[in-house]
């Protein structure tokens, strides 16, 4: 017997292909299109087809020893095909273009409308006649009854018969509320939660029409109605709703791995009322748990290999860095589905279809965008810390070979400014964020780590600056680092003692903040002291042209240096002679000079005429 079992899931089938197929964005033609193509292609298989032939040949009827999981389908796609017709000639009829014969697609709306509920009360028969014979799960009959009432109750509310409608959507909304609770997964209490959140609104308005004091309050509603007719519209209820619960219980140890943890938020649990959601949400559960779980057993191990000298390096930060790349993969296909159902609500304008008083799905996706940045923001300081710790120096060695050794690799410091950039982009991301800016605290916080990785991000740029001897440059960087630190110094006495969501993945105590503002003052005089003795201070001054100041020649000029003692400090001291110099007389620099007297010129004694003449002529 429990090999000819029926496994027929209708709600589950039907929510499948509503939301794959259109009616998530209310196309409505599409689906109807897709469900003539699925019954077509059942009626293939299912040998139901009535050939090509002009003679007819009727089908034999279905009964329970023939009935298969495929004839349930072709039941639930014919329901389906009439009533997505029926709502495409009820909108065809609203358009004002259809105001000259939009009475007679009222009428063919009801009759597809009429056939939907025929269709589904004999998918409802042939569920039950399985049941009987215990092939089919009461959990598989209590989802074909839920489904059947909530076409009929729709059906009626369509003719404007409040008050029946009224009675059938509060027994299928009590029957869901039965399965949520007796859901062996979360994803089939995400199914039923959907279905009760889809009908919560045709019960509200079916109860206004009646003219009901409180027809707001949904569950009061169905809590007075299901009770009195829950008995006369579905046959043995109350023997139904117990083996549910038999079956349940049986069946909960074996797949408690499926269960989706609570998730909060302040305190405050957030529904998923999804099933795509849950399903993603799992594998999200799954991957956070090889994060936390796995690691002491990798540090015993990493233990294991460095005792026996075969230490790995770095192989405990490769294995953490691995298990959150394989979280954040999960996380991102979570928002992608969070993001996709908040355009398609928005897209059809039903931003009350989530019960009174939960979060929507929008506040949804906001949270698992806060998780999905939060654990990239884990990632990228695991990496940073990493490779921070594996260059650090050797301490003990003061040699100047040893000191040569302790320079750092020029692709660290890039590489820390990346990640800081990356850590920077997600804070920014996670501040706009509409959660974080309903709670002041929580805003404060991130804006507290937000400039504290700025002053961490200018830090380790300015030292990539030293790094090129551009010395101005990163002196103007230390000291935005500084206002930065001084920022978040501020920020954080304003939320002190406060305990908010990002405290967890993002420990910001006193002493970090002081360790960092220690390390900027330092920087700021070693950076000091490399630059002036590097051009003296200038900014664009060339190191090879740069001159001693001032001083140094004044002291040259009036202080007498001892030069032996400079040479042999400098190693450069001259051999000592063994003899010794005889010292010779210093000649003085004044010394007469003894010249000849300068002779004076001779008298002519012969004048005249004739000595002019003769001077012309060479005569003397």
């Amino acid at each position: 017997m429990s090999d000819s079992r029926v496994s027929f899931q209708a709600l589950q089938l039907a929510n499948e292909h509503r939301s794959a197929y259109g009616l998530r964005y209310n196309d409505v033609t599409r689906y109807r299109k897709h469900c003539a193509n699925r019954t077509h292609r059942l009626r293939s298989t299912l040998k139901m087809t009535h050939g090509k032939g002009r003679e007819f040949k009727k089908l034999a009827p279905l009964t329970t020893d023939i009935v298969k999981e495929g004839h349930l389908q072709l039941l639930l796609f014919e329901a389906e095909r009439a009533w997505a017709y029926a709502q495409d000639l009820i909108a065809q009829s609203t358009r004002p273009a259809n105001e000259a014969h939009a009475g007679t697609l009222r009428h063919s709306a009801t009759g597809r409308f009429r056939r939907s509920v025929h269709w589904a009360t004999q998918l409802l028969s042939h569920c039950q006649a399985l049941h009987a014979t215990s092939q089919l799960s009461a959990e598989n009959l209590v989802q074909a009854i839920v489904y059947t009432l909530i076409l009929n109750g729709r059906f009626l509310r369509y003719r404007d018969d409040f008050e029946d409608a009224l009675v059938q959507l509060s027994v299928a909304r009590h029957l869901l509320d039965e399965l949520a609770d007796r859901a062996d997964t979360s994803r089939d209490q995400a199914l039923a939660t959907l279905f009760a959140d889809e009908i919560g609104p045709e019960i509200r308005y079916c109860a206004h029409e009646l003219g009901r004091e409180k027809a707001y309050d949904v569950d009061a509603i169905v809590a007075e109605l299901a009770g009195k007719h829950r008995n006369d519209i579905v046959e043995g209820c109350e023997s139904l709703l117990q083996k549910l619960k038999q079956e349940s219980d049986g069946s909960g140890h074996s797949v408690a791995k499926k269960k989706l943890q609570d998730l909060m938020w302040e305190g405050q649990p957030i529904p998923v009322r999804n099933p795509e959601l849950v399903d993603v949400l799992l594998k999200v559960q799954e991957t956070e748990a090889k994060i936390s779980v796995p690691r002491d057993a990798t540090e015993k191990q990493d233990d294991k290999k460095k005792q026996r000298g075969k230490g790995g390096k770095g192989t405990g930060s490769k294995r953490g860095i691995a298990a959150y790349d394989g979280v954040l993969s999960a996380l991102s296909e979570a928002e992608e589905v969070a993001r996709k159902l908040v355009e398609a609500q928005q897209s059809t304008n039903s931003a009350g279809a989530s019960a009174a008083g939960t979060r929507d799905v929008q506040f949804v996706h906001a949270f698992i965008v806060f998780q999905l940045l939060s654990r990239r923001i884990q990632r990228d300081l695991l990496l940073v810390s990493a490779l921070l710790s594996s260059h650090q120096p050797v301490t003990g060695q003061n040699t100047s070979k040893a000191r040569k050794e302790q320079q750092v690799d020029g692709r660290l410091y890039p590489a820390v400014v990346k990640l800081l950039e990356t850590v920077v982009q997600s804070l920014t991301q996670m501040r706009s964020l509409s959660i974080v800016d309903d709670s002041p605290e929580l805003a404060s916080d991130v804006e507290a780590r937000l400039t504290f990785t700025k002053a961490r991000r200018c830090f380790y740029l300015a030292q990539c600056y030293v790094a090129v001897k551009r010395h101005a440059e990163a002196m103007i960087l230390i000291q935005h680092a500084t206002l930065h630190l001084r920022e978040t110094r501020s920020t954080l006495s304003a939320v002190a003692g406060v305990t908010t969501a990002v405290d967890a993945i993002y420990a910001l105590p006193s002493d970090i903040v002081d360790a960092l503002d220690a390390s900027i003052s330092e920087a700021s005089q070693s950076v000091k002291k490399e630059w002036f003795a590097y051009n003296g201070g200038t900014v664009n001054g060339d190191p090879k042209a740069y001159q001693k100041p001032l001083f140094f020649d004044i002291a040259l000029n009036y202080v007498q240096l001892d030069m032996d003692r400079l040479l042999e400090r400098a190693g450069k001291a001259p051999s000592k002679q063994n003899k010794e110099e005889m010292p010779q007389p210093v000649k003085s620099r004044r010394e007469e000079v003894v010249r000849a007297e300068t002779p004076e010129p001779s008298v002519q004694t012969t004048g005249g005429l004739s000595g002019l003449l003769g001077g012309w002529w060479g005569r003397k």
